[in-house]
């Protein structure tokens, strides 16, 4: 049976089926790295923080302003797009994809692969 971090490992490198996407990580809600499909060239330690601490901020921000807790965070710019998204009260789920991605399709995908973290990590 595979261990934990290949089942993890393997929602990753099916998110990246999807087309568009060029990476994917499971983060700690305290930015530590869990699971990655990054590049060699990308710091992944330093990726994991960055992102927990992104979607830690949009949180604060919208419960401050009473809007409640965001279902997702994405960052747009010239070369791709972070979308960030819970993966239960444990885990984040961060994806990157090619600038030209449309979000529609992988915005579903991410929702599944999310609840399918969810589960794994309980």
């Amino acid at each position: 049976m595979p261990s934990l971090r290949e089942r993890l490992e393997k929602v990753l490198k099916d998110l990246k089926e999807v087309g568009d996407v060029e990476a994917s990580a499971i983060v700690s809600r305290d930015g530590l790295l869990i699971a990655a499909d990054l590049s060699p060239n990308v710091n992944a330690e330093a990726f994991a923080a960055m992102t927990a601490t992104m979607l830690g901020a949009a949180e604060t921000a919208t419960s401050e302003l009473g809007m409640g807790i965001p279902d997702r965070v994405i960052v747009e710019g010239k070369m791709g797009k972070i979308v960030a998204v819970g993966a239960g009260p444990k885990a984040l789920l961060v994806v990157m994809t090619n600038p030209r991605a449309s979000l529609g399709l992988i915005l579903l995908e991410i929702g599944k692969a999310s609840e399918r973290i969810k589960e794994l990590l309980g």
